[in-house]
């Protein structure tokens, strides 16, 4: 049996979030601990672990979770101010829940390097 994650939870609507996007295969809420004004998670609703775990069989799942980004961009009105996605990957990567999902930063001056 898969293990249920912190993700898995939310999205069943077990654990309450401030979710801004969601269809069939997509969820997107904010994140507790934004990092800028503008942090939403958005997260395909099937299981891959991490993006490593993905094969040639995820495509579609990984394109549609750039497209779900800049459709929950647009709605929260970040997309021609300019926004980041980030994929963290691993522990060394910064992925805390094993689950999949693209952070979305917008909303001021993103510099780079990241901090």
């Amino acid at each position: 049996m898969e293990e249920r994650t912190l993700f898995t939870k939310i999205i069943a609507g077990e654990v309450p979030a401030d979710i801004v996007y969601d269809d069939n295969d997509y969820c997107a809420f904010r994140d507790i601990h934004p990092a800028s004004p503008v942090h939403v998670l958005i997260v395909p609703k099937r299981v891959i672990p991490k993006i490593t775990d993905a094969g040639p069989e995820d495509k579609e799942i990984l394109g549609g979770l750039l497209l779900t980004a800049a459709k929950v961009a647009r709605q929260l009105g970040v997309d021609e101010s300019g926004f980041r996605c980030v994929i963290n990957c691993g522990k060394d990567g910064g992925q805390e829940v094993p689950h999949l999902h693209l952070h979305l930063l917008g909303g001021r001056l993103l510099g780079w390097p990241p901090g």
